[in-house]
């Protein structure tokens, strides 16, 4: 079976068009994991990008590379048309049984219901329930963004949902919805090394994108109160970072508390950097107002970190059944601060299990098998 997968090369939106490979969003190089071992799959990943990149012709076994230069006018301010018809052409000459789009940000879903063949789109952000929560202005990104999402969703075959949260908010624009939680990267699945867990010192870790749905500025409140309770404690928050006011906000006050000794901001890191830093912390903080899934979420309880977080989207599901995760409601930071105060007073143990729950559950061959299914079932439909 031959599939073209339509998916962000990064490069393109973090403007980093010097790298020598394509990489991509987190959940889909772990689900190009799990393909590899399926012999009946021939992948071709196909991504637009405004500037010319380097293209390896394959990025792994039975698995092909396609990068599409496609000029600026061609993207937003157009209904990406120019990234629509050079998908199109693409796909013409590929001829795959199904076409795979993986988000509905940019262009990717709209160049799948467009290429001629059966299509699908994972959804992995909840483009118009954002702009709902949010409240985002007339002719802004999120505004418009929510509109092209709406009109893909309604006029795809179906639609992979990454929780029960996103299916639910799907389900009534779509034709065909199945859920799929989003498989981790073997590396976050590997045995957490043994470690005396009283000589670990107590750090919490935040890790994502520095931004107001995040809510990273409000943990600080929570680090500047545990400090003033004298507890004892290093917050490290790593993620990217932007041009926009929060972004700014949060690096500026992160500053005097570097300083202090109780909080600072790495920025991006690389995942074998990531991983290490999960296993040397003893907790990991994540209080986001919406989230569709959070596999930052998942990779912490694989690596049996005790977890503190938000009820909130598809958090809820992926700490079912995890040891130590405890969950509070969106908007209870006393109870949040409360709680983590209590942890680290009763000596920060890091709980164990959570790591065996999340290699059963989020294992890149499952979602695998689980995607060959649906491939399966979307093309008797159709034909």
């Amino acid at each position: 079976m031959r599939i073209a997968f339509i998916a962000h090369d990064l490069r393109e939106p973090f403007k980093d068009y010097d790298a020598p490979r394509p990489y991509f969003n987190p959940g889909i190089e772990a689900l190009l994991d799990g393909f590899a071992a399926l012999p009946e799959l021939e992948i071709h990943m196909i991504s637009c990008t405004q500037k010319p990149v380097r293209a390896p012709e394959k990025i792994g076994d039975k698995i092909w590379f396609h990068s599409l230069q496609v000029p600026k006018i061609g993207w937003l301010r157009t209904g990406y048309q120019g990234c629509i018809r050079a998908t199109r052409r693409k796909i013409l000459a590929i001829q795959p049984d199904i076409v795979h789009a993986y988000g509905t940000e940019r262009d990717c879903a709209l160049s799948a219901i467009f290429s001629g063949r059966p299509s699908l789109v994972t959804i992995q952000g909840n483009m118009a329930e954002l702009a709902r929560l949010f409240q985002d202005r007339i002719g802004s990104y999120g505004w418009l963004t929510a509109r092209l999402e709406n009109f893909a969703l309604r006029r795809i075959d179906g639609v992979i949902c990454n929780s029960i949260y996103t299916e639910n908010l799907v389900r009534p624009r779509a034709k065909k919805t199945w859920v799929v939680y989003p498989a981790l990267r073997p590396a976050f699945l590997e045995p957490v090394p043994v470690a005396v867990s009283g000589l670990r010192p107590c750090i919490l870790l935040n890790v994502g994108v520095i931004n107001s749905r995040k809510r990273q500025l409000e943990l600080l409140d929570v680090a500047e109160a545990l400090h003033r309770r004298g507890a004892k404690f290093e917050f490290h928050f790593i993620g990217r970072s932007d041009a926009s006011d929060y972004s700014k906000m949060f690096v500026e006050r992160v500053k005097p508390m570097t300083v202090a000794g109780y909080a600072r901001y790495l920025n991006r890191i690389p995942s074998e950097d990531l991983i290490r830093s999960y296993d040397s912390a003893a907790a990991m903080v994540h209080f986001s107002s919406e989230e569709a899934f959070g596999l930052n979420v998942a990779e912490a309880l694989a690596r049996d970190l005790k977890f503190f977080g938000s009820r909130v989207g598809g958090i809820a599901e992926i700490c079912d059944g995890a040891p130590g995760a405890e969950l509070f409601e969106k908007n209870d930071w006393d109870g949040l601060t409360a709680a983590i105060a209590r942890w680290i007073s009763g000596g920060h143990q890091r709980p164990v299990g959570a790591a065996i729950v999340m290699r059963n559950r989020f294992h890149p061959e499952v979602a695998a098998w689980r995607h060959l299914e649906i491939y399966r079932e979307v093309l008797k439909t159709r034909s």
